[in-house]
């Protein structure tokens, strides 16, 4: 399967989730966190770093639960600059 190149937009988004997940984060580690979330650390940097920019929803779910954030929280957080971006 070819997977299609992000828009600029998807990219902003991924951008701004990990933005949210390290603020979350805190002064907890890396590595606490993603294992809380029974991920790789390495995946928990890549999606705060904004290297992967569309993680899967199973994977959001279990970050935020780790985090103590609520899904719909968090998207509408993500999503709000890409409103904005949209309106402007």
């Amino acid at each position: 399967m070819v997977r299609l190149p992000l828009s600029p937009a998807e990219l902003e988004r991924g951008e701004r989730l990990g933005a949210l997940l390290r603020q979350a984060r805190g002064d907890r580690s890396m590595v606490e966190v993603a294992l809380t979330a029974g991920i790789s650390p390495e995946t928990l940097r890549k999606i705060e770093t904004g290297r992967v920019a569309t993680p899967s929803f199973a994977t959001i779910a279990a970050v935020t639960t780790a985090l103590g954030l609520s899904l719909d929280e968090v998207w509408a957080a993500v999503s709000a600059g890409a409103d904005a971006a949209v309106a402007s």
